[in-house]
């Protein structure tokens, strides 16, 4: 196995540069004209401007405009951040010890760079509050859920954690806000067939053997609202959110089920009423049982006119 390159760039904002492959032929004289062709949404000047200004390094240092191309070798360059609205919401830790730590994540922030989320998402957040560069998730929540997330902080026991994750020996529950109908028999099991295509936004129920399964409990109700709890058996594109939806159910602030609606970006006012509430599962490290519940509460059970109108500035 070849040891990975390290990067010859310190991370900058709690990220780590990108990492480029030469191809092993082609047509370009200089660096800067595969470059031109390979990254079609970076300008032509942009990219000069970061060759003269030795933004652009290699194995053996930094790179000019008159660079050659060379064949199978690597390069390393931080990106252009994009403006960002920032998310006036904490992440806050529940849990931290030498392996992992547990985040609480609140409503708007991303898990994970991506897009146009990319200082204002939690594990940048993290790695930057905390000083720990090489954090990384074992797995994410969606933008607009809250709740639980682990991280992990040694680089040597990651997988692990992961294949925790992947071979659902996690035991995950939500709570969930969303209308009340004493016609709908609660509990149940709710199996279907979610696909998500790639471009698009959201996920649909179809026909076809089910891969997503969830059991959704009536907590309580009151004023036409339930507090739901969600026990997903998998981890599908927005699962809950569609069984619920399906049940006729919409979880409060949904803007994607059961119809799409465009959000601008700063628009924090009735944020998704689905919280990741409990994480659960033995530490596959110490073996230890371990259990770790969010300090969140959804507002919209406690405050319905407040979560309407969103923080106040």
């Amino acid at each position: 196995m070849r040891r990975k390159l390290r990067p010859p760039l310190p991370p900058r904002h709690g990220l780590d540069p990108a990492r480029l492959k030469m191809p092993a032929e082609g047509p370009w004289t200089t660096l800067r004209e595969h470059l031109v062709e390979r990254l079609p949404r970076v300008a032509p000047e942009r990219i000069e401007e970061m060759l003269r200004e030795e933004r652009i390094v290699g194995l053996d240092g930094p790179l000019g405009v008159d660079s050659p191309f060379v064949p199978d070798s690597f390069i390393w360059f931080h990106r252009d951040l994009p403006d960002e609205i920032e998310v006036p919401f904490e992440v806050s830790v529940v849990h931290r010890d030498e392996h992992f730590l547990i985040a609480d994540k609140p409503h708007f922030l991303a898990t994970i760079p991506r897009g146009r989320h990319i200082l204002q998402t939690a594990l940048v957040r993290l790695r930057l509050e905390l000083g720990l560069p090489q954090l990384s998730p074992a797995h994410r929540l969606d933008r607009v859920t809250a709740g639980l997330i682990l991280f992990v902080i040694t680089p040597e026991v990651r997988g692990k954690y992961q294949t925790m994750f992947r071979d659902r020996l996690v035991h995950k529950e939500y709570e969930a806000i969303a209308p009340y109908d004493p016609d709908v028999v609660l509990p149940r099991e709710i199996s279907s067939r979610i696909v998500k295509e790639r471009g698009v936004i959201a996920a649909q129920e179809v026909d076809g053997p089910p891969n997503a399964e969830t059991r959704v409990e009536l907590i309580e109700h009151r004023d036409g609202l339930g507090r739901y709890r969600l026990i997903p058996a998998t981890g599908r594109t927005h699962q809950l959110r569609l069984h619920m939806s399906g049940l006729g159910l919409p979880i409060l602030g949904d803007d994607f089920y059961p119809e799409l609606t465009e959000t601008p970006l700063d628009d924090f006012t009735e944020p998704l009423q689905l919280l990741a509430k409990v994480l659960e599962f033995t530490d596959p490290v110490s073996g230890e049982r371990r259990r770790f519940e969010s300090r969140q509460t959804l507002q919209a059970w406690t405050d319905l006119d407040a979560w309407r109108r969103g923080p106040l500035p």
